[in-house]
């Protein structure tokens, strides 16, 4: 309230200044009406006056009731004319627009100027202090004295810090305080209102803050509105977006989870600890209780099985009516496919010809389908499944919205610039500059810039330049590219950097002080300092200074060490000839860039096609690498199936040329798969074809090693041919081959039901490569080493087969089958096999405990060569930007925005529902640290409602016509849209709300109106049936800066959260539409959030797969079929223990590998187990030794041997992805299979085996009654 006491004795005192002060008694004015204008300005200035207030005339009621209502009573005196109201009008324009969608802080700031401009008390608080002679006897005010209550500015403040300014994301007061939001109050900010340098105000106003009365003057200190109270008119209170008294206190973010510790230390890492040494205990009580047992009864471990005092005594002579019908049906399985393997490779000997035609044909049809094959680059269709969410969401988008830009970016810095210093004028502290904003480096980067606009590049001898294939979001008004560049603040111009205003002494203001001014309201055009030089980009939008400026702390942008220009680039998704020709342009720019040469500055750079272009050059450039690498492996395998005895027999004992079949048959099996599924019209991915090749090749050398080797250690029977011969082996080993490739085929086929399309993708391919590979090595390879058989046993050379060699020695058993013979008693003494025990469950005990600690995710870096300049762009991205990807929460098609309702549940401003859409993103971000959203949202609806106010001059209509009127129209006949009425100021709704929404939206912003939504909304809202309804609307904001795939993970799953909040605090989950988030990497990063249970699913599903065909294919031996998956298992987790040690992470690729571990694994461990199954030996530890030397040997030449020669050489590839992913984890399957295979896996079967089965061994009797081989079995 005022001080009437005050007022009172003011009226009482007559106060006698020289001139030219002037100061009047209560109850009249200082000025009254317009004279003079300024010269510089144009600005009007008001007529000195000294007088009692004045009658309002009738033509200024409207305009009293809509700017000052408080003054219409009585006989409406007042010190100010109609005109003086209509400069009121126009001046307030600007604020209205920002600040009236609080509305106590306007009511408040309002008061500050009606009270200024017509209080009929105007001489208490104000003071004429400079003066200007006119015309004849008027004398224009130049400067006054305002005299403001402190109490009232600090209330007028406190109600208008919080509120928000939509479009540009940031406080109002940074438009209107002349400086940065955090260093704003009440004093500066009513000083910077009250000074010229604002280019608004037409004389200097010098506020004098005090509650107390100075002298005769009695500050102006009228009753405030607090922004959470509601005004006389019946106006509400402010929004919670606007008004942190509303919604209290900030909101604190959930606690970080506590780590799981037990006494301070990791709590996997000590249970498993205890774990382990509580087995060891037991483990070793167990083995020093067995050991003392057997001393005492003196049985050894390889006690006869005959002996009653034996473990798991076998009767051999026994009647098939002691057998149980699983072991009858394990007899008769074994039997069935031992003699249907027997007949068969007997045929495919003896009939060589037709068998190796037939597969011919086969191969060369299966394989004719490469000519149909697609290999996807694409990473959407590598990493996103069509039926995901995120993969919906982004079809959502693209189709409503226009697919997501083209991005090309550049970051500049200037390592041989110092930082500068600025000195404002007329006073302030010193402000320092960053090295990048030195003006000889601005106009650099401008030319750079400038070199970019007008760079060519050709498509079909066509030209094409940026503004071809730019985003241009006000074309066709304005067909200038959007560029995302500080020197858009500038306009683009070395004319307009170069601006500034001084004399011979001074620089009032420069480029400098504009930077300033536009890094607080990137909308604004009128940087209200004098140079009056716009911020607006000339595109028509904003240019946010997080988005061009980086490696600065908080909001000081001034300190800014580097320069982000952004080229956002039209996405032709569906115009293959236009996206042709962004591709060309992007092409040209890198080619520009990696040419451009300027010493004072360093780019770092990354177009839209950059990293798919880098990932290809990788491929090409580490073809090389592979090359050599199968080239080890197939050298390998050509010498080692070979059994040289003597160099003299080196060319009839050699097998190069069957080697090289065999390599044949293994990558005819991966065409094979390839070109079925191509005819299928599946395709390809990069992974599947880096990755089966090396799979295929690891199981189907196994095989071929063991037939031959198999061969080659058996003995041919009395009269028995060369067909017999390899019939009866291939009946032995093709049980355990069909078991190992059925096992994988299975397994790899369930893995196909996977979610994720590279793993189905891989496993799809995997599965038909396998099965397609045993089946060519049963059939053509079978004929095949029938014929090399021959060939060696006429003494005919290898390669040149019509070559004879004379005096060739006699048969000698092969090195590393002699090495396991040894090794194998040796691995199973009584001493040696706790130790093994031991060394690997206290393996197994340290992956469990690293299980929970594998990172997820993929560093993006890892798919670039080392020497890519993507990967100094990574680099700089994260040293420097402050700002991450643009996210947009979408509604759907649905929601009814006509309703008051339906407005509430979505705005921001005042009347809006505190649990809104726009209130929950300014709330989280608030949280940035926490949500990864890092400003408040771009609201179209609560900007059309400034727009729409009938105070504001930016909704009108021509009154003839209807149509709408820009607000820089100068004419009669355009009129306000809705009348200035109570009701008119309501917000929109019903009919009027979508009447005038198709204006808004197609309203360029201007000086007058700044809130036109063509530029930064015409894209967000989705009209439907002729403007008629609003169909699907997005609200942007920006994510926090993203360096990780944590951080990545973390923004794409609080975003998500956040949305599913705000769909349910909207109630229309049953409803048919909903709120999702939208950015770009989210159809990447979505698989991370079930990453962890798809690698449990596709794990398990193999595992069961190899349990369930183990079990069926060994006569129903659950225990041998246990005994697999136990080892498998063992295997795939200590994979996860070397990937936490080896620092690889859990993503698509790595669980591709895993995969495909789970079968490579399947054929280190299934042979073994089978072997040993089918042993005769009398003990377990001597089944095992069996087992072990005769299949061990096989395994180890065959896939270990191999693999490890490939596998080094992949550590010299150029391509990170390439040593990670394939070198390390293909390292870590290969050493972790064998360890497992062969050292593992025969240790446990001696403690914990299956028992013999009796049906087998009468089967065996019964087989080889009356052979040479009968008294084996004895």
């Amino acid at each position: 309230m005022r001080s009437w006491s005050g007022v009172f004795a003011a009226a009482l005192l007559v106060l006698s200044l020289p001139e030219p002060s002037v100061f009047l008694q209560d109850g009249t004015c200082i000025w009254y009406g317009e004279c003079g204008t300024d010269p510089a300005t144009h600005k009007r200035y008001n007529c000195k006056y000294n007088g009692p207030p004045k009658a309002l005339p009738k033509a200024g009621y409207e305009l009293i009731d809509e700017l000052c209502p408080s003054f219409h009573y009585g006989n409406l005196s007042l010190c100010c004319d109609v005109q003086q109201l209509q400069t009121l009008k126009d001046n307030m324009q600007l604020p209205l627009q920002f600040l009236s969608r609080c509305p106590s802080c306007f009511h408040n700031f309002m008061t500050f100027y009606c009270e200024l401009t017509c209080s009929p008390t105007q001489s208490l608080f104000l003071n004429a202090t400079k003066f200007e002679k006119y015309v004849q006897d008027k004398i224009s005010i130049t400067e006054i004295e305002y005299y403001v209550g402190s109490h009232f500015a600090n209330a007028m403040y406190n109600a208008c810090k919080d509120v928000q300014s939509p479009s540009s994301n940031d406080k109002a007061l940074g438009l209107l305080c002349g400086k940065d939001v955090k260093e704003c109050n009440a004093t500066n900010w009513i000083q910077y209102m009250c000074s010229t340098s604002n280019a608004q105000t037409p004389f200097n106003i010098i506020p004098i803050f005090s509650d107390n009365p100075i002298g005769r003057m009695i500050p102006m200190n009228n009753e405030t509105k607090g922004c959470n109270e509601t005004l006389d008119d019946g106006s509400p209170a402010c929004s919670c977006q606007d008004c942190s008294l509303v919604c209290g206190p900030k909101p604190a973010p959930p606690p970080p989870l506590i780590p799981w510790t037990i006494f301070g230390l990791d709590a996997m890492a000590v249970i498993m600890w205890i774990s382990y040494l509580i087995f060891l205990a037991i483990f070793g009580g167990a083995v020093i209780s067995m050991s003392y047992c057997r001393k005492m009864h003196m049985v050894t471990e390889y006690t006869p099985i005959s002996d009653p005092r034996a473990n798991h005594v076998v009767n051999r002579h026994h009647d098939l009516d002691n057998i149980s019908c699983c072991e009858q049906l394990g007899a008769k399985s074994e039997a069935l496919l031992r003699d249907l393997f027997t007949k068969w490779g007997s045929f495919c000997v003896r009939k060589p010809l037709l068998v190796i035609m037939v597969t011919i044909i086969a191969v060369g049809v299966c394989s004719s389908g490469l000519v149909y094959m697609k290999i996807t680059t694409d990473p959407v269709e590598i990493w996103s499944a069509p039926s995901s969410q995120a993969r919906k969401e982004k079809y959502y988008f693209d189709t409503h919205f226009g697919p997501f830009f083209r991005t090309e970016q550049l970051i500049v810095t200037a390592p041989n610039s110092s930082w500068t210093t600025y000195s404002p004028y007329p006073s302030g502290s010193d402000v320092p500059f960053g090295p990048p904003l030195d003006k000889d480096i601005l106009h650099q980067v401008l030319d750079l810039q400038d070199a970019i606009q007008d760079l060519e590049a050709y498509y079909k001898n066509e030209t094409v330049k940026l503004k071809d294939i730019c985003l241009a979001p006000l074309a066709p008004y304005n067909n200038n590219c959007t560029i995302l560049s500080v020197l858009n603040y500038y306009q683009n111009s070395h004319a307009v950097l170069d601006h500034s205003v001084g004399d011979d002494f001074f620089v009032y203001a420069d480029y400098h002080s504009h930077f300033l001014y536009c890094t607080r309201a990137p909308a604004s055009l009128n940087d209200t300092t004098m140079l009056h030089d716009p911020c607006l980009g000339t595109f028509g939008g904003p240019v946010f200074p997080w988005l061009v400026l980086g490696g600065y702390n908080g909001d000081d942008y001034n300190n800014a060490t580097a320069l982000v220009i952004t080229f956002p680039v039209n996405n032709y998704h569906n115009d293959t000839e236009k996206l042709n020709k962004a591709l060309a342009w992007e092409k040209a720019l890198i080619d520009f860039l990696k040419a451009y040469n300027e010493s004072n500055l360093t780019i770092a750079f990354s177009t839209e096609r950059s990293i798919e272009d880098e990932i290809n050059r990788e491929s090409d450039s580490d073809i090389n690498t592979i090359i050599i690498s199968y080239a080890v492996m197939f050298l390998y395998i050509s010498i080692a199936l070979g059994h040289i005895r003597s160099c003299w027999t080196f060319m009839v004992d050699s097998k190069i040329s069957l080697g090289i079949a065999g390599i044949v048959i293994v990558l005819s099996s991966v065409a094979c798969s390839l070109g079925i599924f191509s005819y299928a019209g599946v395709p390809l991915t990069l992974i599947v074809i880096e990755v089966i090749p090396f799979l295929v090749l690891a199981v189907g050398v196994d095989n071929i090693f063991i037939i031959v080797q198999t061969f080659r250690r058996d003995t041919r029977l009395q009269n028995e041919s060369i067909d017999q011969q390899i019939g009866r082996v291939l009946g032995e080993v093709a049980p355990s081959i069909f078991l190992s490739s059925f096992s994988e085929t299975v397994a790899f086929f369930l893995g196909s039901l996977s979610t994720m399309p590279a793993v189905r993708t891989f496993s799809l391919f995997a599965g038909m490569a396998v099965l397609i590979d045993f089946i060519l090595q049963i059939t053509c390879f079978v004929s095949l080493f029938g014929l090399d058989v021959q060939r060696q046993e006429s003494k005919r050379m290898d390669i040149v087969c019509c070559v004879k060699q004379e005096n060739i020695g006699g048969h000698a058993e092969e090195l590393l089958f002699r090495v396991f013979k040894h090794y194998a008693p040796f691995l199973l003494t009584n001493w040696m096999r706790p130790v093994v025990i031991s060394v690997f469950v206290g393996l197994l005990a340290f992956s469990i405990a690293a299980l929970n600690k594998v990172e997820i995710g993929l560093n993006q870096s890892y798919s670039m060569p080392d020497d890519s300049y993507v990967l100094h762009y990574f680099k700089s991205m994260a040293e420097y930007l402050h700002a991450g990807p643009p996210v947009y929460f979408v509604i759907e098609k649905g929601h009814d925005y006509t309703s008051l309702e339906g407005q509430n549940a979505v705005c921001g401003g005042v009347g809006c529902n505190n649990d809104s859409l726009v209130q929950q993103i300014y709330t989280a971000a608030l949280l940035d640290n926490y949500t990864r959203i890092g400003f408040p949202p771009s609201s179209w609806i609560d900007d059309y409602f400034d727009w729409v106010k009938p105070q504001s001059s930016c909704c009108r209509v021509y009154n003839t016509t209807e149509r709408f009127c820009n607000a820089s129209v100068e004419e009669d006949s355009c009129v306000r849209c809705r009348p200035l009425s109570q009701e008119g100021k309501e917000r929109p709704h019903g009919e009027d709300f979508m009447t005038f929404l198709p204006m808004f939206l197609s309203d360029n912003p201007s000086p007058k109106c700044g809130k036109g939504g063509h530029a930064a909304y015409s894209s967000a809202v989705n009209l439907l049936e002729n403007n008629t309804t609003v169909g699907a609307t997005y609200f942007m904001t920006f994510h926090t800066v993203l360096k990780t795939s944590a951080d990545f993970i973390a923004a794409a799953k609080n975003a998500r959260s956040l949305a599913e909040n705000i769909t349910e605090a909207m109630g229309i989950s049953d409803k048919g539409y909903r709120v999702f988030p939208y950015s770009v990497f989210y159809v990447f990063y979505e698989q991370y959030f079930t990453i962890v249970k798809d690698t449990i699913f596709n794990i398990c599903m193999s595992l069961g797969a190899v349990f369930i065909v183990t079990t069926i294919l060994l006569g129903c031996e659950v225990w041998s079929a246990m005994m697999v998956c136990i080892t498998i298992s063992m295997i795939i987790t200590n994979m996860f223990g070397v990937m936490w040690l080896w620092n690889i992470s859990l993503n698509a690729v790595s669980l591709v590998n895993l995969v495909m571990c789970c079968g490579i694994s399947v054929e280190f461990c299934s042979h073994i187990v089978r072997a040993f199954s089918v042993s005769l030996k009398q003990t377990r530890v001597q089944r095992a030794e069996e087992a072990l030397a005769n299949m061990g040997s096989s395994v180890f030449s065959g896939i270990t041997l191999t693999k490890f020669g490939g596998i080094v050489v992949l550590a010299f590839a150029k391509s990170q992805i390439f040593q990670i992913f394939y070198f390390r984890m293909y390292l870590a399957i290969v050493l972790l299979g064998a360890a497992h295979g062969l050292v593992f896996l025969p240790v446990l079967l001696s403690y914990i085996g299956p028992t013999m089965n009796k049906g087998k061994v009468y089967a065996l009797q019964n087989h080889y009654k009356n052979t040479e081989k009968e008294h084996l079995l004895k």
